[in-house]
């Protein structure tokens, strides 16, 4: 019991000095974290946002790409950040995985970080080169059962999202895929439009551009419901009921950081979010759903995604490449 009320008075000394901050805040340049090289959907987002945040907030802001190990190295940056409300993360959909892709990580997912707003999500899709002759899901599950081992798919790695909604595909179906592990979206994407493979697991936003250009033909989608842009593409939960994987973007803080600066800058994030220009952006280019969920709904939305790729990893046996 003494123990446990040294560490509360040691917790709330520490935590003291950003409590006060929070009266004075914003002061000082605010820095938005992402942590994948400069050019994805991260790296759009935070841009896109930056004029609008330094706008509301009176404060510099700026964006900074620390790239490495599935977005873990920018992650750690964070999470191990005073947590005074200048230092944010805007991550992706793997950051539910990696506590169990790369179990060696230096911070722990759910208790170093504060959720801040749930942008939104988009569905995964799987495409292949028009010349290939899967027009459907049944026509790829029935190429690989007629040839086992036959029907290969690329993805932007071992243990995104892409792979381990094909690996539960594959359980599903009674089929086995070969996964063909890329380093990053647009190698993928350029050797199935070479026709190099067969197929193509990827955010809606990494194929959509080649689908309406005629390079690329839509086979299924993950999501819950078709995609607008894909309203003729079913889904795979109609052939195969509850299996999803989407897509998501959210913004995190430093665990500590006091409640009314998450509270004030993800009512700032939200409104710059919904500003026509960028929300036209977003829903058109990404073909994002924008949510705008606030700290609470996307606490147990990460909590919820760890639960189900968790058990995928851990049922599989699948590792980083």
């Amino acid at each position: 019991m003494v123990s446990m009320t040294r560490r509360a008075l040691i917790a709330g000394a520490v935590a003291a000095p950003f409590a006060a901050k929070a009266q004075t805040w914003p002061s000082g340049t605010i820095r938005i974290v992402v942590p994948y090289p400069p050019g994805g959907s991260n790296d759009l987002i935070a841009r896109l946002v930056q004029p609008g945040l330094q706008q509301r907030l009176g404060a510099t802001v700026i964006v900074e790409n620390k790239a490495g190990a599935s977005g873990s190295i920018g992650t750690a940056v964070v999470a191990k950040s005073p947590p005074d409300g200048n230092t944010w993360l805007i991550t992706f959909d793997n950051h539910a995985a990696n506590p169990f892709i790369l179990p060696a990580l230096p911070f722990d997912t759910e208790k170093d970080l504060e959720p801040v707003l749930l942008i939104g999500t988009a569905p995964y899709v799987v495409c292949t080169h028009p010349d290939k002759s899967y027009k459907t899901i049944g026509d790829v599950i029935a190429a690989a059962k007629a040839k086992p081992s036959g029907v290969g798919y690329a993805s932007v790695g071992s243990g995104s999202i892409g792979h381990l909604a094909m690996v539960l595909l594959s359980q599903r179906a009674g089929v086995r895929l070969i996964h063909l592990p890329y380093r990053g979206g647009g190698p993928a994407l350029n050797d199935v439009v070479a026709g190099h493979v067969d197929l193509l697991v990827g955010s809606i936003a990494l194929s959509m551009t080649q689908i309406e250009a005629g390079k690329l033909r839509a086979v299924t989608q993950f999501g819950a419901n078709r995609a607008r842009a894909l309203s003729a593409v079913p889904t795979v939960s109609e052939s195969f009921p509850g299996l999803e994987a989407n897509a998501w973007w959210g913004m995190f803080a430093p665990a500590g950081t006091p409640k009314p600066i998450i509270e004030r800058f993800s009512t700032e994030l939200a409104g710059v979010l919904r500003e026509e220009r960028i929300t036209k952006q977003l829903t058109e280019q990404q073909q994002a759903t924008l949510l705008l969920a606030g700290p609470e709904d996307l606490r147990k939305f990460v909590r919820e995604q760890m639960r189900v790729w968790g058990a995928v990893v851990r049922e599989n046996g699948i590792t980083a490449d």
